[in-house]
């Protein structure tokens, strides 16, 4: 009875702290409000320049435009990509100004360029270890060297567009080659052709018809070994659409590999906030985790308040033990970060369209492991400090470290790099991360990691509160 007592009597502090109202509930919900407004477009930006003069020759009606059209289309096809067209002065203006990361530039040759490319002798080969090369095509990308990410993004999206429709054009005239006459000429010259074969290429009682049919035959057995591919298909659209696709009508989608899983895609609203995005699936986790470490300010600064006014001091000379006068102070910092996180999960779905997943009952069991993990920092915090300055300058300090290891003020720990990953395992956030990405971004949730994100969660704040209660120092002792 005692206990609850000294619970209820610091959960009314807490509560009307208006420090503590704003730092745990309101400032998490600006921090996701901004950063999801300032992460940007939802497309992303392609500008380029063509410059390209259409001169090239047409293989059998192929291809119906300029092959710098050819790109710009397979760009606008893409998911999530926005092609801008600029002439060269505006383009090299805007790099300057660092208003665009990059720019694809197509030369006047471009389309003469690729036109020459093929496997064969005396074509022009495109490709080298990083990709497609670009000088040899007459292109290149315009780039601000102080955008050095932003950049690359693009360089990536121009290099895998140019990949698609450059090397469905070179297998196509390739897989040609082999009905045409000189594929015939040139094997009845290898010495590694069965005699029979060079003497019935040779024979002059065999006509051409008759040549031009085993080319044929040859080209059906290829189109046959590799089935799932169109090999005269001269567009990546084409090239990996099988020969024995499915009528046009039938438009059910192939069931998915086991063991692969796509993750949860919400539908974004169009707006100012884009409510439903996939971004807020990562945002609002990761600042309700950070947000509930927190507490440790809160917690601290009315720890302070009560030594300065000699609570503490009356608490142990009262018959208490320091077990119940610790439990006490215990259940209402477990209580607010709860509410707390149930708050923030809750405006994050009616604010910003959060999906909870298909498992929203274990969001609140990681929300009570995550309290308990806060709860047990905030008691050591505020066991070590005495004064609001020391509770503000250790508090701040641990939590944005902590923060800032685990990926939390990132808004997504994927973005880090693997070395960091592993010391983040030292944090409780990270752990926490786990949980929620395995809830909030997986359709089929890994339960058994969730249960074991919650489960170290739960040994990080009883680890917390031992040591709180090593290092407590209550008044009178």
């Amino acid at each position: 009875m005692v206990i609850w007592t000294l619970a209820k009597k610091d959960l009314r502090l807490l509560v009307g702290d208006r420090r503590a109202v704003v730092i745990l509930l309101a400032m998490p919900i600006l921090f996701i409000l901004v950063l999801g407004i300032a992460l940007g477009e939802d497309k992303l930006r392609v500008t380029v320049v063509d410059l390209d003069q259409g001169d090239y020759a047409k293989d059998a009606g192929f291809p119906p435009k300029k092959w710098s059209a050819m790109v710009r289309d397979d760009l606008e096809k893409t998911a999530d990509i926005q092609v801008e067209v600029l002439s060269l002065e505006q383009a090299r203006n805007l790099v300057n100004r660092r208003k665009r990361a990059a720019v694809v530039v197509f030369g006047p040759d471009f389309s003469k360029r690729v036109s020459q490319c093929s496997f064969l002798e005396g074509g022009i080969n495109p490709f080298d270890r990083n990709g497609v090369r670009l000088s040899v095509l007459d292109a290149e990308l315009l780039r601000d060297e102080t955008q050095a990410t932003a950049s690359a993004i693009i360089e990536q999206v121009a290099q895998v567009t140019l990949l698609r429709v450059i090397l469905p054009w070179m297998i196509g005239r390739a897989f040609e080659k082999i009905g045409d006459p000189s594929f015939l000429d040139l094997l009845k010259k290898q010495e590694q052709v069965p005699p029979p074969v060079k003497l019935f290429l040779n024979s002059p009682f065999v006509t051409e018809a008759q040549k031009r049919s085993l080319s044929t035959s040859l080209q059906d057995a290829l189109q046959r070994m590799f089935a799932k591919y169109n090999l005269t298909g001269k567009t990546w659209e084409t090239l990996t659409r099988p020969r024995t696709a499915p009528p046009s009508g039938n438009t059910a989608a192939p069931a998915p590999e086991a063991g692969s899983l796509p993750a949860i895609s919400p539908e974004a609203e169009s707006g100012l906030l884009n409510r439903g995005d996939l971004r807020y699936q990562t945002l609002v986790p990761s600042y309700t985790v950070m947000f509930a470490f927190f507490l440790v300010l809160t917690v601290g600064w009315l720890f302070v308040a009560e030594r300065r006014q000699g609570t503490l001091k009356r608490l142990r000379a009262a018959p208490l033990s320091r077990s119940q006068i610790l439990l006490g102070k215990m259940i209402p910092c477990f209580v607010l970060s709860v509410v707390q996180g149930v708050f923030l999960l809750a405006a994050g779905k009616a604010i910003f369209g959060l999906n909870w997943g298909s498992s929203p009952g274990w969001l609140l069991l990681v929300v009570v492991a995550t309290g308990l993990a806060a709860m047990g920092m905030a008691l050591l915090v505020a066991s070590v400090a005495h004064t609001e300055a020391q509770v503000a300058i250790y508090g701040t300090l641990l939590v944005l470290i902590l923060a800032g290891v685990s990926g939390c003020l990132m808004g997504d720990p994927e973005l880090m790099p693997e070395r960091m990953k592993v010391i983040s395992r030292f944090t409780p956030h990270a752990w926490a991360l786990d949980a929620y990405s395995q809830l909030l971004l997986r359709p089929q949730p890994n339960l058994v990691l969730v249960a074991q994100a919650c489960a170290v969660l739960a040994l990080f704040g009883a680890g917390f509160v031992a040591l709180a209660w090593w290092c407590l120092k209550l008044e009178g002792e």
